[in-house]
């Protein structure tokens, strides 16, 4: 699969660091950024408290979240099940690595 530069667009080698072209640095895609956000936290969130999006907020998701707050708030908690269980397999994914990424394509931290 090619890479590519994200500032001039163009294709980069695999083990490239330095685009040739704009001499800007390459992200690499398996080391997680400054500041990046925990993969056993958003699982732990995703686990606990599903239900009310809490994991998909913090990994800035917020249109997943505000669906699972608003099924659960605005069901009066009867349909609160079923954001849970959506939770639930998310907060599965995450830790098992399905899910590595968060709302900005940056990579969770272990």
């Amino acid at each position: 699969m090619a890479k590519f530069c994200e500032n001039c667009g163009k294709e980069l080698n695999e083990n490239q660091d330095i685009c040739l072209n704009c001499g800007k640095a390459v992200k690499k895609a398996n080391n997680p950024v400054a500041g990046s956000k925990s993969k056993i936290a958003a699982g732990l969130l995703g686990i606990f408290l599903g239900a009310f999006g809490v994991h998909n907020f913090y990994l800035g998701y917020t249109g997943k979240a505000t669906a699972q707050l608003l099924i659960t708030v605005l069901s009066c908690f009867i349909l609160s099940i079923v954001s849970e269980i959506w939770g639930l397999i998310e907060g599965i994914m995450i830790l098992t690595g399905s899910i590595n990424t968060d709302g900005k394509g940056n990579p969770l931290s272990d």
